[in-house]
């Protein structure tokens, strides 16, 4: 962040050195100095979603009020009013802060529109146009892709526990477990409140399989190590083309999951009234 702070404040010196060059022309550059705000702003909401929150914006446009004050006085040099000099740095400073505030806020909404709050995930929204412009591609490239849907099990029984702050922790170690299993052109969402979707891109049902296994693994040695009463339910889809909705996609993994989970439930108990036969 230091260095891209000293990059801001590089591109306030070049627009400064430039409009006190054409001072005394026709031509004004001051109009630029709103860039490195926007910049800045762009920055600071970055930062923020990682919960680092920073006054970055309002600390530019101190720094390019006080720049660009000074330019200008240098141009008339002694014969600039001090109070005007001091009257400028403050009105322009109030003004940029104010700005770089309400874009840093924009910059927030726009990303948190998009993000779960709580994982930093893609939402469901984001999910669906990724999986739409995804078809587009596999209908022109006529390559699979593949999806992959992941349920938490008994995960009411977790958020039900007097510590919430349980349950807040067994959806940031899934999220991670999720996007350490995946590929930077993946999309890896949360659209339920104990639900996960992954979107593979030119994957085929064999790899999506081994993804699935691998991230259910993963996790169910986590949750174990933990103490969390808790487990995964994984199903799978892969398509070509646009032949399918996104909500047919979905109903399809929901009747895979839940045909695994009767699978091994009913093995389950095969188990459990074969052990009570041999007692």
């Amino acid at each position: 962040m230091f260095w891209r702070f000293v990059l801001v404040v590089t591109e306030i010196l070049t627009i400064t050195f430039w409009n006190y060059k054409m001072s005394g022309s026709y031509y004004s550059l001051d109009v630029l100095y709103c860039l490195p705000i926007i910049q800045a702003a762009r920055l600071g909401a970055i930062r923020s979603l990682r919960h680092s929150d920073t006054q970055m914006s309002a600390l530019v446009g101190v720094v390019s009020a006080v720049v660009w004050s000074i330019a200008e006085a240098a141009v008339v040099w002694p014969n600039y009013p001090l109070g005007a000099f001091t009257m400028n740095i403050f009105t322009r400073s109030v003004t940029f802060t104010v700005l770089g505030r309400v874009l840093t806020k924009l910059w927030k909404e726009r990303d948190f529109f998009r993000k779960d709050v709580l994982t930093g995930l893609a939402n469901r929204m984001e999910f669906t146009e990724r999986f739409a412009a995804e078809q587009l591609r596999s209908e022109w490239s006529n390559r699979p892709y593949s999806l992959l849907f992941v349920e938490i099990d008994q995960f009411k029984m977790l958020k039900d526990n007097p510590d919430h702050r349980v349950g807040v922790a067994a959806l940031k170690v899934l999220s991670g477990i999720l996007k350490d299993n995946s590929r930077c052109i993946d999309t890896v969402a949360r659209i339920g409140e104990g639900k996960f979707g992954l979107l593979f891109p030119e994957t085929d049902e064999y790899i999506c399989g081994i993804l699935g296994m691998r991230i259910k693994s993963a996790s169910d040695k986590k949750f174990q190590a933990e103490g969390w009463p808790i487990s995964l339910s994984v199903g799978h889809v892969t398509v070509s083309g646009s032949a399918k909705s996104f909500e047919e996609i979905v109903r399809e993994a929901d009747e895979k999951m839940y045909s695994i989970k009767m699978q091994s439930h009913t093995q389950w108990d095969r188990y459990n009234s074969k052990t009570l036969t041999q007692c």
